[in-house]
């Protein structure tokens, strides 16, 4: 998202007012609240300014701001959290792997990470996001809607390009992480550890959700005859023919692999949901991740 019209964006405004009023459900109760609620007003020597939100009746009189009004006219609430409160923390996949597709994968991962990252913020979650796959780039926690913008611009000038290394990658993040919270994984997952990335992130108690995207292409190749395959990351090519047979194995393996990543995950308490890159994120966030109890 820019100011500007002229500069890209991950998604129109009208898409926030959408999903502005949306949660991140976290699978471990956080104290005194219930799952998947929204913070509460606090007030206090711990607590931490958030944000502000338009009066409603009934409201606390003494959270109003009224140098605000004074300005405005209009009754605004200082809202607060507490600091301990968790983190969410957004991991996207910039390997080369991920540029590629018609959508292209990496947009849509970027979307996705702002979209959720967006949800957080408007629900008072501090937001931190990472990149894996080639150079890692850091967007330091921050709190409040007021810095969406700030996580748009980070997201917007990733690049993709490197090799997936899912195993040693998520290990060293799960040791540098200050805070465990929910952790939202977007990866077309081509990297056979995993399994052993995973593994460091619950060892750290992270409240994980793997978000499986892959393209259209990949989903459901429009292949035939003779054809040369090429890996983008590690640079090998492959020679084959392709027919029907072929075709219908492959779409057996894309099965077999997301059921063992489904049951795998199950197994530990990861959420795990599967995306393809030509599902609008609005259609995602909206339908898709709520009916996989992403979102509510």
């Amino acid at each position: 998202m820019a100011d500007s019209k002229d500069r890209p964006r991950l998604f129109e405004e009208r898409f926030l007012r959408q999903i502005d009023q949306l949660v991140l459900v976290s699978k471990r109760l956080r104290a005194g609240q219930m799952q998947g609620e929204r913070r509460s007003i606090k007030r206090g020597q711990s607590v931490e300014f958030a944000d502000y939100r338009q009066y409603s009746r009934g409201d606390d009189f003494r959270l109003i701001d009224w140098n605000v009004y004074a300005r405005l006219e209009t009754l605004f609430l200082k809202l607060f959290v507490e600091e301990e409160d968790l983190t969410v923390h957004l991991l996207v996949d910039t390997s080369r792997s991920m540029d590629w597709g018609t959508p292209n994968k990496f947009l849509v991962a970027r979307q996705v990470a702002g979209a959720l990252g967006y949800i957080a913020l408007a629900g008072l979650d501090r937001v931190t996001a990472s990149t894996f796959g080639g150079d890692v780039t850091v967007f330091p926690p921050r709190r409040g809607k007021q810095q969406a913008h700030y996580l748009f611009e980070f997201l917007l000038g990733l690049q993709a390009g490197g090799t997936a290394t899912l195993g040693s990658t998520l290990k060293r993040y799960a040791e540098g992480a200050r805070y465990a919270g929910p952790l939202i994984l977007i990866s077309d997952l081509f990297d056979p550890t995993w399994q052993e990335g995973l593994r460091a992130l619950l060892t750290r108690r992270f409240d994980v959700t793997v978000l499986h995207l892959l393209s259209p292409e990949e989903i459901s190749p429009a292949l035939a005859g003779d054809v040369r395959l090429r890996d983008v990351e590690r640079g090998t090519e492959l020679e084959l023919t392709v027919d029907a047979a072929m075709l219908q194995r492959y779409n057996d393996n894309l099965q077999a692999w997301q059921g063992e990543l489904r049951r795998w995950c199950g197994a530990r308490g990861i959420g795990y949901a599967t995306l393809s890159s030509d599902i609008p994120v609005e259609e995602i966030t909206l339908n898709l991740l709520r009916r996989q109890h992403v979102l509510r």
